[in-house]
């Protein structure tokens, strides 16, 4: 995944969940932030950021947050880039789900039950629904999700359940968007309930995986596995 315009910027402060201020050459500009995530050991002042330069003339702002630095590690941000990460993955199959060859049907945002589900795959007889999390949060070098309590996550989980209950396959898939992870846990302290039911879902059929990203200023695709402790 390409971005087209992007700049270096420092960041100030995060009003409320949607903007970010950011300083660019000594002029300060609003920015919007997609992850409406806490981010809060990201997202500190001082810190190094990347935004692309809007195109769209209806847009309140100018710019968009995408990237942040910590430490020496480069992490996208961009709560929008973990589905176009893995449908591109899908496509050129640099994602294979075991025993499943390449999809012959790949229908994002699919409906089912109450909730609509990240990917719906079809290949042979095999039906398949995935749910796409974005994973920024990093702790001592483990990936943790959530960042903040998420409901909706943990609806998701329950109706992947009810998709293998139903006779379909079920894939979550946790892309982190940072390289570098030892592994990925669910974040248990800020949200019990996530990976209470995340523990229910993998003994019930629903399959776990989690990638990390190369990630650059201006790009991020998918990456290497990342061993999974729930």
């Amino acid at each position: 995944m390409k971005y087209k315009h992007v700049i270096c910027a420092i960041f100030i402060e995060r009003p409320n969940r949607f903007i970010a201020i950011c300083d660019i050459n000594g002029e300060k500009v609003k920015a919007h932030v997609r992850n409406t995530g806490r981010c809060r050991e990201l997202l500190i002042n001082g810190v190094k950021v990347y935004l692309e330069v809007s195109s769209g003339a209806k847009r309140k702002t100018g710019y968009t947050l995408i990237a942040v630095e910590k430490g020496d590690r480069l992490i996208n941000i961009d709560s929008l880039a973990p589905n176009k990460v893995v449908l591109e993955a899908l496509k050129t199959e640099k994602l294979q789900f075991p025993n499943f060859g390449k999809p012959t049907i790949i229908k994002p945002e699919k409906q089912f039950n109450d909730s609509r589900l990240d990917f719906y795959l079809e290949t042979g007889n095999k039906k398949v629904f995935v749910e796409v999390k974005g994973v920024t949060l990093e702790k001592d070098n483990v990936a943790l999700f959530p960042d903040a309590p998420t409901e909706r996550g943990v609806k998701h989980i329950k109706e992947l359940v009810n998709a293998v209950l139903e006779g379909y396959e079920a894939y979550i898939v946790f892309i982190v968007q940072m390289k570098g992870v030892s592994s990925f846990s669910p974040n248990i302290i800020t949200h019990p309930e996530f990976g209470y039911e995340l523990k229910k879902a993998f003994k019930a059929g629903v399959n776990i995986i989690c990638l990390d990203c190369y990630t650059d200023i201006d790009c991020i695709s998918i990456g290497d596995p990342v061993p999974i402790l729930i």
